[in-house]
């Protein structure tokens, strides 16, 4: 992985930035010699299904659900 320092990054933000995106690979910047951010490709958004197979069709789905309580269908 990548480092930087913060004032190698200021003045090359927009080459690092471009090759993160390319390279999909991290770069850490660092101030003092320490870790103080770190520049991570983005991974885009996946379709996410939180309520697949958690529906089951017991029965006809048109029919009224309750036709015998409804005083109309007597």
């Amino acid at each position: 992985m990548e480092s930087l320092t913060v004032s190698k990054f200021k003045a090359t933000c927009l080459a690092v930035v471009d090759r993160v995106a390319k390279s999909k690979q991290r770069v850490i910047i660092t101030k003092r010699g320490k870790p103080i951010a770190e520049v991570i490709p983005y991974e885009g958004e996946t379709e996410q299904a939180p309520l697949k197979d958690t529906v089951a069709f017991v029965a006809d789905i048109i029919s009224p659900v309750a036709a015998e309580d409804w005083e109309v269908l007597k």
